[in-house]
């Protein structure tokens, strides 16, 4: 998928005003989806998005103590990742969970689905209820 199209994707799903939004909300997710992940799996997350979008999901790696680098897989809640993404995108915590539901709806078609399998299960239960597959297994409950 382009980057046009998943800004614009996004834009319709989330029902936000124009680009400049879905762009800002978008670039949110991405980023603080990369402090949670593995730095693997971002990396691998990062070769399938447009190169526009991937910058944000790049694993940012700092170096330990022992000289070594550290990738992300920071440990952190839904209110922690709610509270990311609103900072992010300049918003309140509510619309930023609605928000990211839509960006990761757009990421679950664009991304191969055997790597939405392993993003569902990299994360915990409760940011995973943003997922499609979270929200379905929520609803047959």
């Amino acid at each position: 998928m382009h980057h046009d199209e998943i800004i614009g994707k996004v834009q319709a799903l989330t029902q936000l005003p124009d680009r400049g939004s879905a762009e800002r909300a978008t670039r949110a997710v991405l980023e603080t989806l990369a402090e949670r992940l593995p730095s693997g799996l971002a990396k691998h997350m990062a070769a399938q998005l447009p190169p526009t979008l991937a910058a944000a999901v790049e694993p940012v790696t700092e170096p330990s103590a022992d000289g070594h680098q550290t990738g992300s897989g920071e440990r952190f809640d839904l209110t922690v990742f709610a509270g990311r993404v609103a900072v992010r995108a300049a918003t309140d915590e509510d619309t930023a969970l609605r928000e990211a539901a839509g960006v990761l709806e757009v990421l679950d078609a664009a991304l191969t689905p055997e790597l939405t399998e392993k993003l569902a299960a990299a994360l915990p239960a409760d940011i995973g209820q943003l997922l499609p597959s979270g929200r379905a297994r929520d609803d047959q409950d």
